[in-house]
């Protein structure tokens, strides 16, 4: 039997971090596994690439925060390559030179808040630990399978009193913290803590990423919370470069994958599911050629999943309505950039550990919402919110010596735009990321020797996410825990009998995270009969 025509026992659509996690467990399992990814990489989003030569860029994602340390220690990752570097620190220039720096030193950081606000410097701990606290609270959600309270089935019903025990077992003051987190606007959340516009807009900026939402938008305070719930060696709020680039995650995965006896083969892009009464037999790879599977797992977010790959006629009326409403709204745009020499910001000028942590610009919470009213109505923000890491001064080996390399995700750059279009206006897009960064690095301008310039639809074109939506799907509270992808079929399954969701627009979303794809996995095992039932099944 040649290979185009063997049977697998799982056959996992898309080689994202997601999709390669899901493909581990089942072939740690047992199970006989092909990983069919489109492009040449693995990774997705999660890749590393030579774009400029002797310049290494993390082209799509950048940091590492999210990733399950469970997965991490299960899959042995540090063994097959992953080495996570410490991001320690946060610098918010000002317009007028001035600056905001906090880093791993609390004294040094208490100081900094101070001279803007000793009570923000006061408050600034409280903060942490709180939202330390909710964090713990919250990650027992990342671990679950969701119960759906409208089906109400025996384990539905387990899985919804062991839910409601653990969150009654908070304080009450927690509980009504986590009420509020849940529903207001990280502007609203943050105003109840400080008083310090930079201050504010540095920490709310991490309720909009991704999303295509404003600071004052409510929904945002999750999103916030959910980037706080990024964990390295147990630290929350940890976040780190992977050495390598991102891609090195990837690389880590699909080599953890391989040991177990899964296959992946690149350049496979699947054009459908192949289905026989109601069952999945398989795909069809674009190329023609099909490969056979008992079970079949996309990892490509809803809209591939479901209306991509499969004919409406095989879905319930009610799923493929779901699917549609589902909000993507790509809002996010990407600026790699090589450097003949070190960026030297006005607000700390020469060579220090601020260029080995993050630096974002978002000097108040009104830049932040007149960004999002540039994109609110249609076109990509003037004065963007720009989120920077220097890579090459982390990890060396990402550049020449002496050179470095500039990761600059960009908010707001929206999927539709009002007038022209993204093929036509990327360049000037990237003109504006540059001189809104160089009124805060004088030298850059001069020191720039590449650029690549990533708008949603390049994204969408060379990843497959719709709309270049980095989580697949917004992380509203509508479109959260058993609402994710959609009421009814947020766990996992699908209505196809062998057919099943892993990727990020599945339960508890995005990031470099991991969780859907060891959900998942979890969840076809138990069908299998090849594992044990999850919590929350």
């Amino acid at each position: 039997m040649s290979p185009m025509t063997r049977t697998y026992d799982a056959v996992v659509i898309g080689g994202g971090h997601n999709g390669l996690v899901h493909a581990a467990y089942l072939a740690r399992a047992g199970l006989d596994v092909c990983v069919l990814e489109a492009r040449p990489l693995v990774g997705g989003a999660t890749v590393t690439e030579e774009i400029f030569p002797g310049f290494r860029y993390s082209v799509f994602s950048y940091v590492v925060s999210l990733m399950r340390p469970e997965i991490i220690r299960e899959l042995d990752l540090p063994r097959h390559g992953l080495t996570i570097l410490p991001l320690e620190s946060t610098l918010t220039p000002l317009p007028d030179g001035d600056r905001l720096y906090r880093d791993g030193d609390h004294h040094r950081t208490w100081r900094e808040i101070a001279r803007f606000s000793e009570r923000d410097a006061e408050a600034y701990d409280d903060y942490g630990r709180s939202l330390f606290f909710m964090a713990r609270a919250v990650k027992y959600l990342l671990d679950i399978v969701p119960p759906d309270p409208a089906r109400l089935g025996p384990r539905d019903i387990s899985g919804l009193i062991r839910l409601a025990r653990h969150f009654l077992g908070l304080e009450p003051e927690q509980l009504h913290l986590l009420v509020k987190l849940m529903t207001m606007s990280a502007a609203d959340f943050l105003d109840e803590w400080f008083e310090t516009d930079v201050l504010k807009a540095t920490l709310s900026a991490s309720g909009i990423i991704g999303t295509f939402l404003g600071p004052r938008s409510p929904g945002t305070a999750y999103v916030l919370l959910h980037h706080y719930m990024g964990e390295i060696d147990g630290h929350f709020r940890a976040w780190g470069f992977a050495k390598g680039g991102t891609g090195a995650v990837a690389e880590a995965i699909a080599s953890a994958a391989r040991e177990a006896g899964a296959e992946i083969r690149t350049n496979a892009p699947v054009a459908r599911v192949l289905v026989r009464n109601g069952r999945v037999t398989g795909v069809a790879l674009a190329n023609g050629d099909e490969v056979h599977g008992k079970v079949v797992s996309s990892s490509l977010d809803p809209r591939r999943t479901f209306l991509d790959l499969l004919e409406e006629d095989e879905l319930p009326g009610e799923l493929v309505r779901a699917v549609r409403a589902f909000r993507f709204r790509g809002s996010s745009g990407k600026v790699n950039l090589a450097l003949d020499a070190a960026p030297d910001f006005t607000c700390m000028p020469g060579w220090g550990p601020h260029l080995r942590g993050a630096v974002s610009i978002s000097p108040s919470i009104d830049y932040l919402e007149r960004a999002y009213d540039d994109a609110k109505y249609g076109d990509y923000s003037r004065e963007p919110y720009i989120d920077i890491v220097i890579p090459s001064a982390i990890d060396p080996g990402m550049a020449p010596p002496g050179k470095h390399v500039m990761s600059c995700f960009v908010q707001y750059a929206p999927y539709e735009l009002r007038e022209g279009n993204w093929d036509d206006r990327r360049e000037a897009f990237g003109d504006t990321v540059v001189d809104t960064l160089a009124r805060y690095i004088p030298n850059l301008k001069d020191i720039i020797l590449h650029r690549q310039v990533l708008t949603p639809l390049d994204i969408e074109r060379t990843t497959g996410l719709s709309q270049g939506n980095i989580f697949q799907g917004e992380l509203s509270p509508s479109q959260l825990f058993f609402l994710r992808p959609a009421a009814g079929y947020a766990k996992y399954r699908t209505p196809v009998r062998g057919y099943y969701q892993c990727g990020s627009g599945t339960h508890p979303g995005g990031g470099i995270m991991g969780a859907p794809g060891k959900l998942a996995a979890g969840t076809v095992l138990a069908d299998l009969g090849r594992g044990r039932r999850g919590r929350g099944r």
